[in-house]
């Protein structure tokens, strides 16, 4: 019988490649199962000051782009994206306000979705 013990022996850098791919495979399986449980899980959530236009995206099954651009609401500048909250202090408007905007682009999104 051929063991792992032997394979290492006869064979140390292909039996390390092997090993290291299972694990990257394990790794990268592993985030990809708790990705899936965690937006399963994370549908349609109610919009909150914490969340980024990105998040409100992926939880209603929406284009971020397309959100920011019916809410009139600025792009990430330098890669990292604004909460509603941080937004909001930009603008100096009440949180409220945008949540409302986002709310409302949704909406339109969702129901152009539904005519198409």
């Amino acid at each position: 019988m051929y063991s792992a013990r032997l394979a290492f022996r006869k064979h140390p850098l292909l039996a390390t490649a092997f090993a290291l791919t299972l694990a990257l495979t394990f790794v990268l399986g592993g985030r990809l199962a708790a990705s899936a449980i965690y937006w399963s899980a994370h549908q349609q959530e109610t919009i909150r000051p914490w969340m980024t236009i990105g998040y409100v995206g992926r939880s209603w099954g929406v284009d971020p782009r397309r959100i920011e651009e019916v809410a009139g609401l600025p792009m990430p500048v330098d890669g990292s994206p604004l909460t509603l909250d941080e937004i909001a202090r930009q603008r100096v408007v009440p949180v409220e306000k945008i949540v409302k905007q986002v709310e409302a682009a949704v909406a339109k999104l969702k129901a152009e979705e539904k005519h198409d």
